[in-house]
């Protein structure tokens, strides 16, 4: 029987055509595939323009923004061609920066973590597919069917259904990786693999899992697929590691108008997701190696086609909100998305609100690579200092102010949302009740006790582990209302704090992004 195509068919088989290499056996070797390439490529002289401009940039930066210490590394054709640290690592000693300073690198740790799972897939230890639960049995969802089936891989793309940064508060409570884990049961989850949420603490999971597959932990996994081979003997997953290191770069905040080391924040409890800490020097080797598709100085440390599919889109993370944007996806712990010039771009920013910026953008069209890495509190600076790299190397000259672009995009994520933000307690404030009225033991599943106890004249909370809780005054803002002081990674300059006596509960501002801040009087 003969059958007809339908236009939908051959419209794929168009698509397919465009997708799938070419043969060239009577063609230019030296020609790009049609879907590689694009009508404005870097030159060697927009490359050199654009590495000579780069100490300027990082000045005008500097001088726009006061941030301490910045270190920037730029990788071309598997080559190093830039690599140089500016300002200072501590302003309490003036210590410099140079390539060698260690920085915390934040959410970079995701595509580096990613870079060390391929490895793992490619000797066969472990699948991207592999349901995380196999080796984290621990992780059990509010969803059976969920638990049962999630991968490597969903949790890598950040579409498993938890809710987005679910469990930051947890960490920043001082709750270990095992606590956390457990109390990722009682989430409401959204639609498995429908949509993008940005989940650190599910990340974690997926590279635990690997880990175990590979029957070690996630540093020494870490250590052992990447770290050695590609010689980066200044990268850790370990905050001990970090605090170990001489020359290393300490979190800086602006306080007041002035950036000041105020708290130095641990993240191992989300290591393959957040606690990678790391060198100028160390990053341009990650970016040869992948700009190199696994190969570094002529030594193939990772498969190539396995290494390419953490590189590849697994779910869209940004649609487009008007008919000209582009949208942007997301691989396995990277943005893969297309630039204004039509090249594909890999990427993805690193931030700490206690004191750390970081950011990686790769041009594989190009070969060409930039690595920033900042100590202070994220405010546009590493992004706007790539952007602008990468816009001189394609066409020869910045085509906006891309700091401040930069700055005005971080802007709203910066802005404290507490329903308290820039106020202050009335004068005289005094609650409605007696204080002992308010003391006690409030109780959920998810953030376990909260313990109100009598300070002298005043309230304190305490949240946290039990056997070493974190204790925050209370300031009374009248009637039932009180606030604190917030730690760790949160832009809230103070949260909320409302009783509902009646009700015998306590609503908690900072615990409630996904509706789980209310917890009831068990004592």
């Amino acid at each position: 029987m003969r059958r007809s195509l339908s236009l939908a068919t051959i419209a794929l088989s168009a698509a397919a055509i465009l997708i799938a290499p070419i043969a060239r056996a009577e063609s230019d070797d030296s020609l790009p595939s049609p879907n590689a390439w694009t009508a404005t490529s870097p030159t060697p002289a927009t490359i050199d323009a654009a590495v000579a401009a780069l100490p300027g940039i990082v000045r005008q930066v500097q001088a726009k923004t006061g941030i301490p210490g910045i270190a920037v590394g730029v990788v071309h054709d598997g080559k190093v061609v830039f690599a140089q640290g500016f300002g200072v690592r501590d302003v309490t000693t003036g210590a410099p920066v140079d390539a060698d300073t260690v920085f915390q690198l934040a959410s970079v740790s995701k595509p580096v973590g990613a870079t060390a799972i391929s490895w793992a897939v490619a000797k066969k230890l472990v699948s991207w597919d592999t349901p995380v639960h196999e080796y984290v049995p621990e992780l059990q969802l509010s969803d059976p069917s969920v638990t049962k089936n999630v991968t490597i891989a969903d949790m890598y793309a950040h579409r498993s259904g938890l809710p987005a940064h679910i469990g930051d508060d947890l960490e920043d409570l001082g709750f270990d990786r095992a606590t956390i884990v457990q109390r990722l049961r009682y989430v409401p989850l959204d639609p498995f693999r429908a949509q993008f949420a940005y989940t650190n603490l599910g990340m974690m999971t997926g590279g635990v899992a690997a880990a175990r597959a590979a029957h070690m932990s996630w540093p020494t996994l870490a250590k052992v697929a990447l770290f050695d081979p590609a010689g980066m003997t200044r990268s850790s997953y370990r905050f001990a590691d970090y605090l170990a290191r001489p020359d290393r770069a300490v979190s800086h905040e602006r306080v007041n108008g002035v950036w000041t080391h105020e708290e130095t924040f641990d993240a191992d409890a989300e290591a393959p997701a957040g606690s990678l800490s790391s060198s100028v020097n160390d990053m341009n080797r990650w970016l040869a190696l992948q700009l190199g598709n696994g190969t570094l100085e002529g030594r193939s440390l990772i498969d190539a086609d396995t290494l390419q599919v953490m590189r590849q889109p697994h779910i869209t993370s940004a649609a487009a909100v008007e008919p000209a944007a582009r949208s942007g996806w997301y691989g396995y712990g990277l943005n893969v998305d297309v630039t204004g010039t039509g090249a594909v771009r890999w990427s993805h920013s690193g931030a700490f609100a206690t004191g750390a910026a970081s950011f990686v953008n790769l041009l594989p069209s190009a070969n060409l690579g930039i690595v920033v890495l900042s100590n202070a509190t994220p405010v546009g600076a590493v992004e706007g200092i790539g952007a602008a790299f990468m816009d001189i190397a394609m066409t020869g000259s910045q085509s906006r102010d891309w700091l401040s672009t930069y700055l005005d995009a971080y802007g709203p994520l910066l802005t404290d949302r507490s329903l308290l933000a820039d106020r202050t307690p009335p004068a005289g404030a005094k609650p409605s009740a007696p204080l002992d009225a308010y003391t006690g033991t409030y109780h959920n599943d998810y953030v376990g006790n909260a313990v109100v106890v009598r300070r002298g004249t005043g309230l304190s909370l305490r949240l946290g582990p039990s056997d070493h809780p974190k204790v925050f005054p209370l300031t009374s803002w009248g009637r039932d209302l009180f606030s604190y002081v917030p730690q760790g990674e949160t832009i809230m300059a103070r949260s909320a704090v409302r009783f509902d006596r009646a009700k015998g509960t306590v609503w908690i501002e900072r615990l409630d992004d996904n509706g789980l801040g209310t917890l009831t009087r068990v004592g």
